[in-house]
């Protein structure tokens, strides 16, 4: 998944919780089997590709695989 390198209106508290939040986001996705059987099928057809989609909503482990999905299907989030 590649991100934008231009993100300069945020800080990160404690960036050696980065591995740990990883790990966390792996584990939901194996708990998301459905949505990661969409990212899997839909990856390379890009089907929201010029999608613009914004939220609000709390931030869980689970609302960053929806996330991180939605992005690898082509949307900009």
């Amino acid at each position: 998944m590649s991100t934008p390198n231009n993100f300069d209106d945020y800080k990160v508290r404690d960036i050696e919780l980065a591995d740990w939040g990883r790990k966390e986001i792996k584990i939901a996705e194996g708990e998301m089997p459905a949505l990661m059987a969409l990212r899997e099928k839909y990856k390379a057809e890009q089907p929201l590709k010029g999608a613009n989609i914004m939220g609000c909503i709390h931030m869980t482990i689970q609302t960053a695989v929806l996330i991180e999905t939605l992005i690898e299907l082509g949307a900009s989030v």
